[in-house]
């Protein structure tokens, strides 16, 4: 696992209380590490109306709203695991923002017992992610909790 990222990830948060700043930084942060990718950013949690929301992200224009348990984001929240997509077309359910994604990985984020939102990253070729990726990912998402 490439700890770098994750001790980069702690500099940039550690001394930030403001959600939506880190959320910014921390995609950003994926976007430039990650090479292969088309969209990185974060999906929130809105209980009221139960369904993610779009937070913020670095990418092209996004769906706004995921209900729960719909699509890959929707999916990976109410199960409450890493979800990693080989071709998105094969994903029963998927929904398509951009039609050049291919591939994805999702990350939920689950505090407390509770959904977060989840950590959303897409691709333009098959087979993009690894479980290496997961790994790394599920750090950062580790170290972004310690600051929510």
């Amino acid at each position: 696992m490439n700890t770098l990222l994750v001790k980069q990830l702690r500099a940039l948060i550690q001394d930030e209380s403001n959600l939506i700043a880190n959320l910014s930084n921390v995609s950003a942060l994926l976007n430039a590490h990650f090479d292969q990718i088309n969209w990185v950013g974060f999906y929130l949690w809105d209980d009221q109306e139960q369904e993610l929301v779009l937070g913020p992200f670095q990418g092209k224009v996004a769906c706004n709203r995921i209900p729960m348990g719909r699509g890959v984001c929707g999916s990976a929240l109410q199960q409450q695991q890493t979800l990693i997509v080989p071709d998105v077309h094969a994903f029963a359910g998927h929904i398509a923002c951009d039609s050049a994604s291919r591939s994805e990985i999702v990350v939920p984020i689950i505090i407390d017992g509770q959904p977060f939102g989840v950590l959303d990253i897409d691709a333009p070729v098959t087979n993009r992610f690894t479980t290496e990726d997961q790994a790394l990912l599920e750090a950062c998402i580790d170290e972004l909790k310690n600051v929510i």
